[in-house]
């Protein structure tokens, strides 16, 4: 496993999740469940917040505001790239960061846009992420899973890249 830190943590960070615009927020309820939802990307920013749209009456504010430790889960199917996020939660009220990030895209959510009542910011930044990708692309990860079909071996322990990155 390669274990990355410091200055190339938070880019290889901003790598992993750039092209994945959903990932699973996962925050802990009042009885100590787990409990998931998807959200949209729409930043990681140069200090390594993820940034995300919210409306302010919800369970998942709730609930960040008061465990404010999360998770979030990349998913990528097609580039066999999933990442894991362990990360602190803070709901932000910043008029000039959410004109920045705002898109109309987001209007089926917010439909008076950023004049939504209630419209704001989920920003997490990064603690511990842990990341899994090809080895050696696509193709190479496809061979060696058919290859472990027909032996009935288990997969060659190089076929993914399995990476631990302290932020």
């Amino acid at each position: 496993m390669t274990e990355i830190t410091g200055t190339e943590a938070l880019a290889r960070v901003a790598d992993l999740v750039e092209d994945i615009d959903i990932a699973m927020l996962t925050t802990t309820d009042d009885d100590g469940n787990l409990v998931s939802r998807p959200m949209s990307t729409r930043q990681m920013d140069e200090a390594g917040n993820i940034w995300f749209f919210t409306a302010e009456d919800t369970e998942k504010v709730e609930e960040a505001q008061r465990h404010h430790d999360v998770g979030l889960a990349y998913c990528d199917g097609k580039g066999m790239r999933y990442v894991s996020v362990a990360g602190t939660a803070e709901v932000v009220h910043d008029r000039t960061k959410m004109e920045e990030l705002y898109s109309t895209s987001l209007e089926i959510w917010f439909a008076d846009g950023l004049e939504t009542p209630g419209i704001t910011l989920l920003k997490v930044t990064p603690k511990v992420v842990e990341f899994w990708e090809p080895a050696k692309g696509k193709l190479a990860l496809a061979a060696g899973a058919l290859k472990s079909l027909v032996t009935r071996d288990t997969p060659d322990d190089d076929i993914m890249n399995h990476g631990h990155i302290v932020c």
